[in-house]
C-alpha cells in the first residue's frame, strides 16, 4: 500500500513538471505549495524563490485582488480565461492567460490552483505595434553615392513619389531597401501621415495575422479589440519587409486588402475602409520565389506596379570611398573622435572586395575600425577587424569564362558570385546571337519575356549586350 501511494505521489510530481502549462497552487493563506517548472520558466523565477512563500511577498500586483489566485481564495468562484499582468521579484512584467479554480474538500475550500499560459511576448509585441509612430529618418538626401547604378534607382524612386501605386523594392540584404522606402514616403504627399514598417519574417504566423489585420474581442483567448497595422497606417504608408516570408494564406488575405481597400480584423464580421500605400521589399529574385511557392504570382503583380532594383555594393564600387568617409564622420561624432582620413591601402582593399554584406557591411567595418583607434588620425589596414583582414588577404577574381579550372585554393570564391558571373556572360552571348531580340532570346533560353527582362535589369545588361549605364 505504501508503495502504491509513493508511486501516485511521484507520478503526480512528474506530471506536474512535464506539462507545457504553468501550474501554481496556494493554500488558504496564499502560500505557494505547488509551483511547477513551466510556471517558473514563464515567470523567470527559481522554484525555491516561490515555494512556501506568500504570493504577495514574491509578486507585485496593482492591487491584491488583481491576483486571480487571491480572487478565487476570496470568492470561492472559478475564473476562466482571464488575462493578468503582474511583476516578478525583479520587477519584470509578466502577462498570462489563467484558468483559476478553488480546491475543495466537499464544501470546504482548501486553497486555489491556477493553470497559466504565457502571453508576455505577444502582449509586448502588440503594445509596441500600437505605440508605433511615423518614425522616418531618411530622405533621398540620405542616400550616399553618385554612381550611375545608384543614381538611376534614385531617379526612379523620386518618380514613384508622385503616385500612390504599390512599390516592390528588390535588393540583397544590406543594400538599403528601407532607406529607399522611407525616402519615397517622405517625398510623397503622405509624408505627414504614418509610416509603419513590419518585418514579415520576424514573427510567427500565429502572431503576424493579428498584428497586420487587428483583432476582435473574443476572437481567441485573451483577444481584445485592437487595430492592426493597416488601420494604424491609414492615410499613410505601410512597409512590409521580406514579403516573401509571409505564408501563402496570409498573402491571399493581404491581396484582398490591397484590392478592396478594406481590412477585416481577426474574429470580426465587418470590414473597415483603409487608405494606405503599400511598399514591399524582397532580398531574392521574385521569379525564383514564385517558382518555389514563397510568393503568390497574383500578389507579385499587384505589388510590382513599380519595381526598384537596388544594386549591390559590388556593382557600384565608385561609391565605396564616399560611403566609407560618410561612415567615418558618423562614428567620429558618435565616439567623440577626430579621425580625418582613410589610408589609400585601405581604400584599395575596399575596392577589391566584393562586399557580400553590402553597404551595411562597409558601415560595420568602419565602425569596428574606429572602435580600436586611439590617438591616430587615419584608419589604417591594422585597424580593420581581424575577420575582414583574413577575408581580404587573398581575394580571387570573378570568373570570366564558362569553363573555369581551379588551380589553387585561392581560386575558390562564393558560389552565388561565381554563378552570377557565369549567368551574366551567358545572357550577353545568347542575346547577341539572337540579334538583341528579347522574344527570340527568351524562347531560346526557355523562359518568359518578363523573366528575361528582370534578369537583364538585375545584371545591368543592355539590349546590345553591353553593361547597362545603371
Amino acid at each position: 500500500m505504501k508503495q502504491v501511494e509513493l508511486l501516485k505521489r511521484k507520478a503526480t510530481e512528474q506530471l506536474v513538471n512535464e506539462v507545457d502549462v504553468g501550474i501554481h497552487v496556494v493554500d488558504l493563506e496564499g502560500t505557494t505549495i505547488i509551483y511547477n517548472q513551466k510556471m517558473a520558466q514563464i515567470e523567470e523565477m527559481n522554484q525555491h524563490d516561490v515555494l512556501n512563500k506568500k504570493l504577495v511577498d514574491v509578486f507585485s500586483f496593482d492591487k491584491n485582488e488583481d491576483s486571480t489566485l487571491l480572487q478565487v481564495l476570496k470568492n470561492g468562484e472559478p475564473i476562466k480565461n482571464a488575462k493578468q499582468t503582474y511583476y516578478n521579484n525583479r520587477g519584470q512584467e509578466i502577462t498570462t492567460i489563467n484558468n483559476t479554480i478553488p480546491i475543495m474538500d466537499g464544501r470546504k475550500q482548501m486553497g486555489a490552483m491556477e493553470i497559466a499560459r504565457d502571453v508576455t511576448k505577444l502582449e509586448k509585441l502588440l503594445r509596441e505595434n500600437m505605440n508605433r509612430r511615423s518614425d522616418t529618418h531618411y530622405t533621398f538626401d540620405s542616400i550616399i553615392g553618385s554612381s550611375a547604378a545608384i543614381s538611376e534607382v534614385i531617379e526612379a524612386s523620386k518618380r514613384a513619389t508622385r503616385t500612390n501605386s504599390s512599390v516592390l523594392i528588390i535588393g540583397d540584404t544590406g543594400t538599403g531597401k528601407e532607406l529607399f522606402a522611407q525616402s519615397i514616403h517622405n517625398g510623397s504627399n503622405r509624408s505627414s501621415a504614418p509610416f509603419i514598417s513590419q518585418n514579415c519574417a520576424a514573427l510567427p504566423d500565429s502572431l503576424i495575422e493579428g498584428i497586420l489585420f487587428g483583432t476582435k474581442k473574443g476572437a481567441f483567448t485573451g483577444a481584445i479589440d485592437r487595430p492592426g497595422l493597416f488601420e494604424q497606417a491609414n492615410g499613410g504608408t505601410l512597409l512590409l519587409d521580406e514579403i516573401n516570408s509571409l505564408n501563402p494564406a496570409l498573402q491571399a488575405k493581404l491581396l484582398r486588402v490591397i484590392q478592396e481597400k478594406t481590412v477585416r480584423r481577426v474574429g470580426d464580421t465587418k470590414d473597415k475602409k483603409v487608405d494606405i500605400r503599400i511598399l514591399a521589399t524582397m532580398n531574392e529574385d521574385p521569379i525564383d520565389a514564385i517558382s518555389k511557392g514563397r510568393l503568390r504570382k497574383d500578389l507579385y503583380y499587384r505589388l510590382s506596379v513599380v519595381t526598384l532594383f537596388i544594386p549591390p555594393l559590388r556593382n557600384r564600387k565608385e561609391d565605396v570611398r564616399e560611403l566609407a568617409y560618410t561612415f567615418m564622420e558618423k562614428y567620429n561624432h558618435l565616439f567623440g573622435l577626430n579621425v580625418t582620413k582613410i589610408e589609400e591601402r585601405v581604400l584599395q582593399v575596399f575596392m577589391q572586395y566584393d562586399w557580400p554584406g553590402n553597404v551595411r557591411e562597409l558601415e560595420h567595418i568602419i565602425e569596428g575600425a574606429l572602435n580600436v583607434i586611439t590617438y591616430e588620425d587615419a584608419i589604417s589596414y591594422n585597424h580593420l577587424p581581424l575577420h575582414f583582414r583574413k577575408k581580404t588577404h587573398s581575394k580571387p577574381e570573378l570568373a570570366t569564362t564558362a569553363n573555369p579550372k581551379l588551380t589553387e585554393k585561392t581560386d575558390i570564391q562564393r558560389l552565388d558570385e561565381y554563378m552570377e558571373g557565369i549567368e551574366t556572360l551567358y545572357l550577353k552571348q545568347v542575346l547577341q546571337q539572337c540579334n538583341n531580340n528579347i522574344t527570340k532570346t527568351a524562347e531560346a533560353l526557355g523562359m518568359s519575356r518578363q523573366n528575361l527582362q528582370y534578369r537583364l535589369k538585375k545584371f545591368g545588361i543592355q539590349r546590345d549586350g553591353s553593361p547597362s549605364p545603371m
